[in-house]
């Protein structure tokens, strides 16, 4: 093969890893996304059931004295 069909197809390659890894990232930032939501709503889900907790502990408290 001649230099420049080798110049080519190395050109061709960069570019289309070029492409991957572009759309690789944004992958990975919307996997980030969804991951940082789905902490929020673990985590606001272990406040309210410990709250809960505490309170139904507290109503038993009372009643118990």
């Amino acid at each position: 093969m001649s230099n420049k069909v080798l110049d080519q197809r190395i050109t061709d390659h960069e570019k289309l890893c070029r492409i991957m890894q572009k759309q690789t990232q944004n992958q990975i930032a919307g996997i980030k996304k969804q991951i940082a939501r789905l902490e929020k709503i673990v985590i606001s889900s272990a406040a309210f059931i410990i709250i809960g907790l505490f309170t139904l502990l507290l109503a038993l408290l009372n009643n118990h004295l």
